[in-house]
């Protein structure tokens, strides 16, 4: 394969941000961001990567949907026989980036998981569309299909044992939430001096530093 090199990438220039002016509260600050980014109507604006460590340190990262803001932290679905899930129990940490680009924005996120309570998990499995329901309870998640065709096999034999009644969560599906303890702000700016907020976590509250671009 001939090497290549790649030139893309836009100039910068958005707003400035300053530890100094940044609400207390970083989730005060997420929710701002999140907000103007819902209004702008960037599509998957909840779509963020989440990362993970698995055996010997080896990391794993992919796409899923944030679901939920509380007060806690931030809240995603899946199942729990997923290598996700395997490597969330595992060492009981991960991080989140979430990145809007028409808004020359990144956020990131660091802390430690776990399970959201299962009423809260079944409360959201219910407003799951029925496709979604059938295959989250037919889908051996993570695990190897010999063809598409032994996918729809389970999904079919599911179908068949519910004879029309509503489905319900099963017990190897649910929220995962990450409670924060370091979060980063990133806002573009030119000739790549970004402004990066980062605020950590401490027995009195959050602290607030500007860190070099």
């Amino acid at each position: 394969m001939t090497s290549r090199l790649w030139h893309h990438g836009a100039q910068y220039a958005g707003e400035t941000i300053d530890p100094a002016t940044c609400p207390a509260d970083p989730l005060e600050l997420f929710a701002a961001w999140f907000a103007a980014a819902e209004a702008a109507t960037i599509p998957n604006v909840n779509a963020m990567t989440l990362a993970t460590v698995g055996d010997g340190g080896r990391p794993a990262a992919r796409i899923v949907l944030l679901k939920e803001l509380d007060e806690r932290g931030f809240v995603f679905f899946t199942s729990y026989e997923s290598r996700k899930a395997h490597e969330l129990e595992a060492s009981g940490r991960a991080a989140l980036l979430f990145y809007w680009q028409p808004f020359e924005r990144q956020i990131r996120v660091e802390g430690v998981v776990e399970r959201l309570e299962a009423d809260r998990s079944d409360a959201y499995f219910a407003t799951r569309p029925l496709g979604s329901r059938i295959g989250a309870i037919a889908s051996p998640q993570s695990q190897p299909l010999a063809s598409r065709a032994e996918l729809e096999a389970k999904i079919a034999a599911v179908e068949a044992s519910l004879a029309g009644a509503e489905p319900t969560r099963p017990t190897t599906w649910g929220g995962y939430r990450v409670v924060p303890d370091a979060l980063e702000f990133w806002q573009g700016q030119p000739s790549r001096l970004h402004d990066r907020v980062l605020y950590a976590a401490t027995p009195s509250g959050w602290s607030r530093t500007r860190l070099a671009p």
